[in-house]
């Protein structure tokens, strides 16, 4: 398993980084724990989580994703073997349940540090990052820009201010972002520089083969700062698996049991996965490796950030950090892309 420099963090992590959102909905405890087990195996030393996983969110099942890699992490005595990421919450997306409706204040990050903590069952978090702005802004797939003249946002730099304390009390060693603009990103970076804050070292968002928007303008900040890309959702929801061309609904996938899944669903996604499905098999692959090999490959990457409900999809994703698509493959790719650029935000 190739490892990556992790910002300028001094850490290094796998080039895949195990995604934990389902644990605790589709996943049982034990499923879980098996996961953690074969990526670490694997030679995974990444794993992230969330304290409003698993997902969809739901206040009946808020925080048992971190509860249950604390369960293992007490269990197998593993803690010193992983890089442990998680993330705090912001503003709305239906979480009123969560300390009464998250915020990315110093109360509210505290709060959330500490409830993570205990449920993690350690005593220090190595990546923490912001889940998404306290502003009105683009992410999860929103398009166009309005500008909200009386919106209630809390500040980047409270919210820097308010992750600092925490580093300064040992309870985080690093802080990330997460579903930002290039705008946040470069705010973060600023105000690092200017007001002596700590330093963002990497960027989660969104990117895959459907949705390469990263690319378009932060891809340089992350080269250029040094801030990597986590990259989330790189099968697109297992949209880039295949498993629902043609319409298919299998029975247990996450497009098929939750209604809000819908981001790489639209009708006309369907011809572009079968185009590259074709590619793929074409060359002796599965869709989901050239999926994620796609990912693997690119410069402003730091790690990948997979999730499977079994350990056999488990397998086959981490598979895709032994394979190297060659300049035809990539050629092909880049076709495909001219022919339908972006087509999922």
């Amino acid at each position: 398993m190739q490892h990556r420099p992790l910002g300028d963090s001094g850490l290094s992590v796998s080039l895949i980084c195990l995604g934990t959102m389902t644990f605790g909905e589709q996943n049982t405890e034990a499923e879980a724990h098996a996961q953690l087990d074969r990526a670490l195996d694997a030679g995974i030393n990444f794993v992230d989580a969330a304290e409003m996983y698993p997902v969809p969110p739901r206040e009946k099942t808020q925080g048992r994703t971190e509860a249950y890699i604390g369960s293992w992490l007490k269990k197998s005595g593993r803690r010193d073997e992983i890089v442990l990421a998680s993330k705090v919450a912001g503003p709305g997306n239906g979480l009123d349940y969560l300390r009464g409706g998250p915020r990315l204040t110093a109360e509210h990050i505290e709060q959330a540090v500490h409830d993570s903590l205990k449920r993690l069952q350690t005593d220090v978090i190595d990546l923490y990052q912001v889940h998404w702005p306290d502003r009105n802004t683009n992410f999860f797939g929103k398009l166009g820009y309005e500008h909200d003249a009386g919106e209630d946002a809390t500040p980047i730099e409270l919210t820097l201010i308010a992750l600092a304390r925490m580093q300064e009390q040992g309870k985080i060693r690093h802080i990330g972002i997460s579903n930002e603009t290039p705008w946040g990103m470069m705010t973060y970076l600023r105000l690092a520089e200017t007001q002596g804050l700590p330093r963002i070292i990497s960027i989660q968002n969104p990117y895959n083969l459907l949705n390469r928007s990263f690319e378009a303008g932060l891809a340089e900040v992350a080269h250029r700062e040094n801030v990597g890309l986590l990259a989330y959702s790189p099968l697109a929801f297992g949209v880039l698996s295949g498993k629902y061309l043609g319409g298919q609904q299998p029975p247990k996938a996450r497009v098929t049991l939750f209604e809000r899944f819908r981001r790489y669903s639209a009708p006309y996604v369907d011809g572009i996965v079968a185009q590259y499905a074709e590619l793929a098999a074409a060359h002796d692959m599965s869709l989901a490796q050239l999926a994620l090999a796609y990912v693997n490959s690119r410069p402003f990457l730091t790690s990948n950030i997979i999730g499977a409900t079994t350990l056999e999809q488990l397998d086959e994703d981490i598979a895709s950090a032994d394979v190297t698509l060659g300049d035809d493959i990539l050629e092909a790719i880049e076709a495909i892309h001219t022919q339908h650029p972006y087509p999922c935000p």
